[in-house]
């Protein structure tokens, strides 16, 4: 995929493209597909970089990791309300745009990978595509004005301002990358991008990380069933649902023979604690908090079914969840709301509730706890639609597909005066 041999390396102007990806909302590795991506184009010969915040077992603020340079920051500030995020991002940005220049000075970067949230990482990018003739990819991980109305259910001053530079993100963008077709349509309709210029790249996951472990019955505190939950607490994620219908099981169906794993950390985690002892129902339900790779895997592999809980509104049904893609590759049978691009992953490796209905979605894993021969099937689906259709080595080719378009493009594009010269350095 090079300009002039047409193989899989991303060259330009006769050496390794220097891609600089910006990430705000999750450390890397640990976003999984931020950390897929820059391993990809470092396999295809790029000069990749990282700028992400400090976080969970990823408090240094330089490593060299898989051929990929991850440059870290601290995150003093984690909003919790509308009025806070200013102050989050603003903290954000002005330590991206520092560490920008220093990976300038470094090594150089030839491409800006912005992935949101936020829709502000379009001013660093504007910026060096304005004096320095860089060019600037948008991946769409998050539909932000939806995620505003998700988590405060209002369309104000914000939710305004949101949109806005949700369109000066696009506006600013030489190419974007949707994560599926709801978000390419975002793309091509409030985001006004032309066809040939929006690629969908999934968040497939990726095999060589899955760990297959053995179960580990402690994790079952002593009951018959474990059902598995990953990801984070958040208010949109409906771990408050899903407490409604553990307690549903507990209460109403008489079953004390399930217990509930939730892995993951986040700014409602201890608000879903505290509404587990009120509801009554602690003592079925283990909060891990943020855990180790292998701690997750071994919560997942020992869980006889996994959920995802998400509330069905705009903003979750037409996003597609990493946690789904992961209880797949597990071969993991599922129960989820109902939602669309929910289907569209999991098809009939789930069972699908009523929107935002804790009794149904109750009734629906005993269903599948009580049918053993019925799990295995659609852990089995699962697990080969993953291998077949949606793992990362699917999509890895479409990345590398929409990049090697981004540089075709740019070919012939008057170059501006670059006043740094830069060498590959360590850090």
């Amino acid at each position: 995929m090079s300009e002039s041999t047409g193989d899989t390396r991303l060259v330009k102007d006769g050496r390794p493209l220097r891609v600089l990806i910006i990430v705000e909302n999750l450390s890397v590795p640990f976003d999984r597909r931020v950390w897929s991506e820059a391993k990809t184009m470092a396999k295809a010969g790029c000069v990749v970089s990282v700028i992400c915040p400090k976080g969970f077992n990823a408090q240094k603020s330089y490593e060299f990791v898989d051929g990929v340079h991850i440059h870290r920051h601290g995150m003093p500030f984690e909003a919790r309300r509308a009025s806070g995020y200013p102050l989050e991002y603003g903290w954000a940005l002005a330590c991206e745009f520092f560490l920008s220049w220093k990976v300038l000075f470094a090594r150089g970067f030839d491409v800006i990978h912005a992935c949101n949230p936020p829709d502000t990482i379009f001013l660093i990018g504007g910026f060096f595509k304005l004096f320095l003739g860089k060019m600037f990819v948008f991946d769409h991980h998050d539909i932000n004005p939806e995620l505003y109305v998700s988590k405060f259910g209002r369309k104000d001053f914000f939710y305004r301002l949101l949109v806005l530079l949700e369109k000066m993100t696009f506006l600013t963008a030489d190419i974007s990358l949707a994560t599926n077709e709801s978000y390419r349509g975002i793309a091509l309709t409030r985001g006004g991008m032309r066809d040939d210029k929006v690629f969908v790249v999934r968040s497939g996951p990726d095999l060589n990380r899955i760990q297959i472990l053995p179960p580990n019955p402690q994790l079952r505190k002593g009951r018959n069933f474990l059902v598995g939950y990953v990801g984070v607490m958040g208010a949109q994620e409906g771990i408050d649902l899903l407490l409604n219908a553990v307690k549903v099981i507990v209460e109403d169906f008489r079953r004390s023979d399930i217990h509930f794993g939730l892995v993951g950390g986040g700014p409602a985690l201890e608000e879903m604690k505290a509404l587990a002892k009120t509801l009554g129902v602690q003592d079925f339900v283990t909060f891990t908090g943020r855990a180790s790779d292998h701690d997750l895997f071994e919560m997942l592999n020992t869980a006889d079914v996994c959920v995802n809980p998400d509330k069905a509104d705009e903003m979750n049904d037409k996003s597609t969840m990493n946690k789904i893609m992961e209880y797949m590759a597990l071969s993991k049978p599922i129960v989820q709301f109902d939602l669309t691009e929910g289907r569209v992953s999991a098809a009939d490796a789930s069972l699908y509730a009523r929107h935002n209905d804790p009794r149904d979605m109750a009734g629906k894993i005993i269903e599948l706890l009580d049918d053993p021969e019925r799990r295995a099937a659609m852990g089995a689906f699962g697990r080969e639609r993953i291998e077949r259709d949606l793992s990362w080595e699917h999509e890895a080719p479409k990345l590398l597909g929409a990049y090697a378009a981004l540089i075709k493009n740019k070919t012939n594009r008057p170059k501006a005066k670059n006043p740094v010269t830069a060498t590959p350095q360590a850090s």
